[in-house]
Parts: C-alpha cells; structure tokens; sequence
C-alpha cells in the first residue's frame, strides 16, 4: 500500500529541499549577521558630538552591565529557557490530549523520511522563535550602530577634558572624535543606546510566549490561567525596561523603542494574512440581495491547533438591510 494511502500518512516531496536549502541558508545567514553586529566591528558606531555640561549625559556611570540587577546573562537565559519550555510543554500536553481522529497525520518524504507530527511541530515552533530571536538582535544591533545615540552616563564615561575642549559654556558643541580620555570600550558601550536591546529581547519573548499561551493552551473550568500567565511575562519584560531607565543605562525613549521592535517583530511572526481563495457562489437571500461575506485573517500558529472550519471564515452577513421603497 502507497504511504498516501496509509491512516495518518500522508507524503510530501517539498519537507526536505525547503529545508535544506531555504530555510537553513536564511537561518544561516540570519545567526551570521547577528554575530558580526555583536561581536565584530564590522559595522562601526556612528560617532555624534555632545554639548558641554549636558546634563543630559551627565548621570554617574552605572558599571559594567554585568553589575546590573538585571545583567544580560540573565536576560538572556531567560528569553531562552522560558519560550522553550512553554512550547515543550504546551506541544506534549496537547499531543498526548488530543483525540486520535484529530492528530497530524506522519509526513512521509520520497517514501524514506518519516516526521513524527510531534517533532515537527516543536521544531517549527522553536525555529521561528529562534529566527525571531536573532532577527531582533539585528535590528536593535543596526539602531545602535546607525544612530549612536548616547546613554545618560555617556559623559561620566567618556570624562572629557573640557578645559582642553574650550568649553565656557553649556552651548558649546564637542564634534572631536578624540573628546574622550575615559576607556575606549566603555565609551563604545555608552554610545549604542537606542534602542535597548535588552527590552527590544524581553518584549519580543514575552510577546511570542503570550500569543502561543493564549491560541494554544485549551484551559477548561477556568478562565484566570492564560491571563495570569500572559499578565505575568509580560510585567517581567516591563521590568526589565523599567530597571534599564532607573540604572541611567538608558533613556525612556530607547527603552519604548526597543519595546516597540521586539512586539511587532513577534506579532509579524505570528499574524500572517491568509492567501486570497476563490470567491464561493453564495445563494441570494430571500430578498434578492446577495450574501456578504467577512475576510478572514489566519495565525500559523491557529492554523497547527488543529482542524479548520471553513463556515467560520465564510460568515453568514451580519446584516441584511432591504430598504423599502416610499
């Protein structure tokens, strides 16, 4: 018997070439270009001027960032371990709860390779957070090296000699690459500020986590879990955001910014539009006016919970509104 014609087989010559040489080269390239941003100068840091005495720039050094309270290790054991275990957990709950009639059926490819339904699912789950992950090191890494935007201490960093600079007034504008007497790598750091990074990270986990919790978790007899789940991922990224400001790491602006690029990375990454399907022959009503129909927008994620309903997408108007001649 053909595998197509087994119970819970179905084959596929796509699975593998896809894999092997689209998406491992754009995972590939992806990790390549995050790790030059982090830790090469490939990309230098755009080099901006400071005023005199900006009080601005002037808040007290902080130390190293592995000082903070909350020190990147940290954070990023974190945005790690948290995402993937929910998604393990979540993945195994639903696959040994799940009835058997409406499980994924075993992929077959070139009548070799088998998937097992489960596998496939966490490493598609895991393999776009990880996509994710990496693409908003990269846009938070390209903010910081094209702006330069400066950190509160930037000046306790950077200990300019202003009596060699001429300064004798607050106006005064340093543009001299070679202002700086303090240590070449820490005044380096204080000038990748915006966006933050680390809040760019912990939204963008606690944005990814919260939407799979709350489309894939099926919770019965209680409606207070998945809030309380989301409610709690997403405080513990808003603290982190919160603690940046108060070690004058960075600004309220770079920590919103960086909020901001991490929750539509995820967002992007989780809401994608349906393609368009053929328009269905709708019976007329009663009154001669056609059917109405609202457009349906589909979630990876909703489209792996399980079984669609097409009547869900293709909705009886809402209205139907017959005017009446006076």
């Amino acid at each position: 018997m053909a595998a197509e014609e087994k119970p819970g087989v179905k084959s596929s010559s796509s699975i593998v070439p896809c894999f092997l040489f689209v998406e491992l080269v754009i995972m590939a390239g992806t990790v390549l270009l995050a790790y030059y941003f982090e830790y090469t100068d490939t990309f230098p840091v755009h080099v901006q001027g400071f005023f005199c005495y900006d009080k601005t720039f002037s808040k007290p050094y902080p130390g190293p960032d592995s000082t903070s309270k909350i020190p990147p290790v940290l954070i990023y054991s974190l945005v790690s371990a948290i995402p993937t275990l929910t998604i393990l957990v979540g993945e195994l709950c639903a696959f040994f709860t799940k009835a058997e009639g409406s499980q994924e059926k075993t992929i077959v490819t070139a009548d070799c390779c088998y998937f097992n339904p489960l596998l496939r699912r966490i490493i598609r789950f895991l393999g776009v957070y990880a996509f994710g992950l990496f693409t908003t090191t990269i846009f938070a890494n390209a903010g910081q090296v094209v702006t330069g935007n400066q950190t509160p201490h930037f000046l306790s960093a950077c200990r300019p000699n202003y009596t060699a600079l001429g300064c004798q007034s607050n106006m005064h504008y340093i543009t001299e690459r070679r202002a700086c007497t303090g240590n070449p790598l820490v005044v380096m750091s204080a000038r990748k500020s915006f966006p933050s990074k680390d809040a760019a990270l912990s939204v963008y986990s606690a944005v990814y986590t919260v939407m799979y919790v709350t489309l894939m978790f099926k919770t019965k007899g209680t409606r207070l879990t998945k809030p309380t789940i989301s409610f709690t991922l997403l405080c513990l990224a808003m603290i982190v955001g919160v603690v940046r400001v108060a070690e004058y790491r960075n600004h309220w602006a770079d920590v919103l910014a960086g909020f901001f690029t991490g929750g539509s990375i995820a967002v992007f990454l989780q809401l994608q539009p349906r393609p368009p399907a053929p328009t269905p022959q709708h019976p007329e009503s009663t009154l001669g006016m056609p059917m109405v129909t609202l457009p349906c927008v589909e979630s990876p994620i909703e489209k792996l919970s399980g079984p669609q309903h097409p009547a869900l997408c293709s909705s009886p108007p809402l209205y139907n509104t017959y005017v009446q001649p006076f």
